[in-house]
């Protein structure tokens, strides 16, 4: 696909002609159903900025998206460039920061030198990935001897409201004999990172989340597995998913409390051996 270097002090994106992404679909509600706390960022990019030995590093955000997590980076001038499979979370993103550095560009062929980075992040990536291998080794061709590599992630009660419609979503999926391949595949590169390197997990920040049937099911209906899905199969499928939440909860409204978290593994390689897989 096409893809574009980002040049020092410029946003650069490259039009991407004939290539869509699952993603774009969801773009312009993205940050609606999936904003975190104001303080979230922050404190990523803090704990990004005190994981590298570099003084100014140069970072590399891996599925930057709407820039829901490099905003403080490019807010504060940190020297940040954010590549995304998607045109439209991009556009999303430079819509919402002063010129933030991105580029459109696929994270199996990234268009970067060997060693150009201090620091590579990646938030909420694997789900779907099919290619990770691939990414992680240019995620390592492109960090220097003594950067590190960090994957992070919001993390929800496995028995809060969400998990149990995920899980209620997945029965009416099989029930119907509807095949949406999503396997998130975090677990797999996290242990062949930690073949070749140090890792330590750090909780940056804590908070209160609210959350409704409601909001859930419209999240699903904006995600990107959705969108490959016919209009009338993917209704029928989250109207089934709404009958089930308000026998279970009382209605789509009804809102729930939970403690979520945001987590960080940090990995910090003594040589720049090969990958595991």
């Amino acid at each position: 696909m096409a893809s574009c270097v980002v040049q020092s002090g410029e946003s650069v994106m490259a039009e991407g002609k004939g290539v869509m992404s699952a993603y774009d679909a969801a773009a312009q509600t993205f940050e609606r159903h999936r904003a975190l706390p104001d303080a979230v960022p922050q404190a990523v990019r803090a704990a990004v900025l005190g994981a590298v030995a570099t003084r100014a590093p140069r970072l590399l955000d891996l599925g930057a998206g709407t820039g829901r997590i490099g905003r403080p980076f490019v807010a504060a001038g940190d020297d940040y460039v954010g590549i995304d499979l998607s045109l439209g979370m991009l556009r999303e993103f430079t819509g919402s920061a002063a010129r933030p550095r991105v580029a459109l560009a696929d994270a199996e062929h990234l268009p970067f030198g060997d060693a150009a980075f201090d620091a590579v992040l990646m938030v909420q990536v694997f789900g779907g990935m099919r290619g990770w291998r691939r990414v992680l080794a240019e995620a390592r061709r492109v960090l220097r001897p003594r950067g590190v590599l960090l994957t992070g992630r919001s993390v929800a009660p496995a028995d809060g409201l969400d998990a149990r419609l995920k899980q209620r979503l997945v029965e009416v999926l099989a029930e119907r004999h509807v095949a949406i391949e999503r396997r998130n595949v975090r677990e797999d590169a996290e242990r062949s990172l930690a073949a070749t390197a140090s890792r330590r997990t750090v909780t940056v920040a804590t908070w209160s989340a609210e959350r409704t049937p409601r909001r859930y099911i419209d999240r699903q209906r904006t995600s990107a597995r959705f969108a490959a899905l016919p209009a009338a199969v993917a209704e029928d499928v989250l109207a089934a998913l709404a009958d089930w939440a308000v026998s279970t909860f009382g209605g789509l409204d009804a809102v729930v409390h939970e403690p979520h978290t945001f987590e960080l593994q940090i990995f910090t390689f003594a040589a720049m051996d090969t990958l595991h897989a």
